[in-house]
């Protein structure tokens, strides 16, 4: 079955509406995991979003300090080369392996750029990268004129297919223009983290620059079955114990109002309120598409119907009243609509 596809900005890549998500398969070992994690498991999660119609993979290497992507790169290789999906990674994170719960360093310099390219090109198994993306900006007094400028030449030697960047904003976006067009951003983007739909989403529409939206579940609290009890049970290092607002009072009663409000609307379609949750991102105007990550196959089944599910305009209209009504998150509830003519 051909499943509905956007385009990636100007890369020439068509991109099925969600992407497989890889952060939470990299396991427990390093400071911003979600605890542990069976790597058969994880393979299988992997696999079912494939076998379901997903056409990308989105990872990087500080996910488990490499491990997420050898994960992927073990999917991968099981599979003939034109079944093989899109793999996106980042680099820009580096860490101490002699301290793996330490706080990783952004950096961007040029030859780290390259050096961690080559490195992800080794653990995927591929001899080019289909998209890769800066996960952070510089921490170490790099211009990201330089760094962009090596970016621009690891598409030149044909390394990777497109380059972007994740978790800029609009200036350092306009820096990177100028030297080379930015073919896609990954911003935080969800029915409650929405400010970045104010200035960078739009920024990316007008300058011809996918969107591709990670925790648009906001990290499982999206989800059907996500329960308050759920925060004692996770792993004593799971990084959403001690590093999310949203999973603390007051914001954690009003994001689960929200997420309850979308449980009709989940009915009407016959679908599950975490797909109702993404077709809510994915209808936003600039996205091109949302990274959701599984760390089974069961909670793959629970969001694969948004590959193609579309809401409707009451629907839309009905969100963002339950967005105002709980006070839930932060930013615009409903796109503007485009003006008419007359």
């Amino acid at each position: 079955m051909d499943h509905a596809t956007r385009p990636l900005g100007r890369t020439g890549m068509e991109i099925t509406l969600v992407g497989a998500g890889s952060w939470a398969i990299g396991g427990g070992n390093w400071k911003y995991g979600w605890g542990p994690q069976d790597d058969a498991t994880s393979m299988r999660a992997l696999r079912r979003a494939l076998d379901g119609g997903v056409n990308w993979i989105d990872t990087a290497p500080v996910y488990g300090l490499g491990h997420a992507e050898t994960i992927v790169g073990r999917v991968v290789r099981e599979m003939a080369a034109t079944d093989r999906p899109l793999l996106f990674t980042k680099c820009g994170l580096r860490w101490s392996d002699a301290d793996p719960f330490g706080e990783p360093v952004k950096n961007l310099r040029p030859e780290s750029v390259r050096m961690e390219c080559e490195a992800s090109l080794r653990r995927l198994g591929v001899e080019r990268l289909d998209l890769l993306q800066f996960h952070w900006p510089d921490a170490v007094g790099t211009a990201v004129e330089d760094s962009w400028g090596e970016m621009s030449r690891l598409v030149d030697d044909g390394k990777i297919r497109a380059g972007g960047v994740s978790n800029f904003d609009v200036t350092l976006l306009e820096r990177c223009e100028r030297i080379m067009h930015v073919e896609s951003l990954q911003p935080p983007f969800s029915l409650v983290l929405r400010s970045e739909a104010a200035d960078v989403i739009p920024w990316c529409r007008e300058h011809g620059t996918g969107v591709i939206v990670y925790s648009p579940l906001q990290a499982g609290l999206m989800t059907d079955s996500f329960a308050p009890e759920r925060i004692e049970l996770m792993a004593e290092r799971d990084w959403r114990r001690w590093n999310s607002e949203e999973f603390q009072e007051p914001r954690l009663s009003r994001n689960l109002a929200l997420r309850d409000a979308l449980r009709p609307i989940a009915e009407r379609h016959a679908s599950t309120v975490a797909a109702v949750a993404l077709a809510w991102v994915t209808s936003w105007p600039g996205i091109s598409g949302a990274i959701v990550g599984s760390r089974s196959a069961d909670q793959v089944d629970a969001w694969i119907p948004a590959i193609d599910l579309t809401l409707s305009a009451a629907d839309l209209d009905e969100i963002a009243a339950a967005i105002e009504r709980t006070g839930a998150g932060s930013g615009p509830a409903r796109a503007a609509l485009p003006a008419t003519a007359g």
